[in-house]
This record gives structure tokens, sequence and C-alpha cells, in this order.
């Protein structure tokens, strides 16, 4: 049996990365414990979290004796290790589509909004161009998730199970909110509703 309180996130609370991890955790019904970096303050870029991550981005994830960085291959970790409940279920087409939804925000939408780019871009453009710019990654990128999905009706992104589309959805509306744009995809909105009562 594993000890899963042995399980450590660390992150930022307000990481939409490190947000997704939590979900997922949460979703497979998995304890952990929670080490804070304070991006802002650099504390990510410490020597010691540094000899954890080289990389010096949260989340990374201790667990079952290894160290593993990278939000979505973290939940896939925890998906093959933990399959219930599957957060990539059904046939291979079907995966393939929760996993472009993810992707898409993943690497297409939250890097540019990353704080070290975000901070290049401020010192290039501006406090209010370089949020601006970062709304408009948003709204771009929220309005092709929206095509991306089925207009069904249905719980979540595909299907009547949160996936990892659904992980990557939630946190990445509260950073649209949080740079100013306006939700007008009701579909999303309905479906990340849904997930917040989880």
């Amino acid at each position: 049996m594993r000890k899963e309180a042995e399980i450590t996130v660390h992150g930022f609370f307000r990481s939409s990365a490190s947000w997704r991890v939590r979900i997922a955790l949460a979703l497979k019904q998995i304890p952990y414990a929670q080490k804070t970096y304070v991006l802002r303050a650099g504390e990510q870029r410490g020597e010691a979290y540094l000899r954890l991550n080289p990389q010096g981005l949260v989340p990374t994830l201790e667990i079952d004796g290894l160290v593993l960085t990278q939000s979505l291959a973290i939940c896939e970790y925890l998906d093959e290790t933990r399959p219930e409940p599957p957060l990539l279920a059904g046939n291979a087409a079907e995966r393939a589509r929760v996993r472009a939804f993810a992707l898409a925000i993943a690497c297409d939408i939250h890097p540019l909004q990353n704080l070290r780019i975000l901070q290049t871009i401020e010192q290039e453009l501006g406090a209010e161009r370089s949020q601006r710019w970062a709304a408009d990654l948003n709204r771009n990128g929220l309005e092709a998730c929206a095509g991306l999905i089925p207009d069904d009706g249905r719980l979540f992104c595909f299907g009547d199970r949160p996936s990892l589309a659904d992980i990557c959805l939630v946190p990445q509306m509260g950073n649209a909110r949080r740079f100013g744009v306006p939700i007008v995809w009701p579909q999303l909105e309905r479906i990340e509703q849904h997930c917040l009562t989880l």
C-alpha cells in the first residue's frame, strides 16, 4: 500500500500549472503536502529548489521516490499509476482530442503569460501594454478552445466525467479573469462552473 502522505507538491497558489496538479490530486483523492514558493519574490530560483527542479519552474511533484516536473507529465503519471478516476478515458481518438485541448492551453496560451515572459514583455512594452498583450493571448486562445469541444451540453469538455482538458480549462479561465478578459464563451463558462462544484 502506498504512503500517499509522502507526496509533496512544490508550487504557488496562483500558478495555473500548479493548480492543474492540485486538481488532478483532488480528483483522484490523493492526500499531499504542499510547499509554496512566492514566484514574484523569485523563491523558485533559490539554490535548494533548483537542485530539485533545474528549470526553476513550478510545479514539482515528489511522489513514489521520484521528482516530477511539468504539470501535464505529472497528471499523466498520476493517471497511469493511480488510474481511478481516469483523466484520459475512451478510445485513442477521444484521448487525442482531450490531449489536444489540454496542450492548446498548456503549450499555446499559458507559457506566453508566464511570469518570466510577462516580465520580459513588460520591460519592452511597459506594464499596461504587456497586460493587454496577455489579455489578448488569453482571449484568442480561449476562443480557439471553445471551438475544439463539442457543443453537446455535456457536463465536462469531452463527456460526463472530468478529464485532463477540464483540469487545464479551470485554471486558464481563472487566469483570463485575472487579466480582465470578458468571459464570452457560455459553454466554457458552464463547464468551468460545473467543475467548480466538485
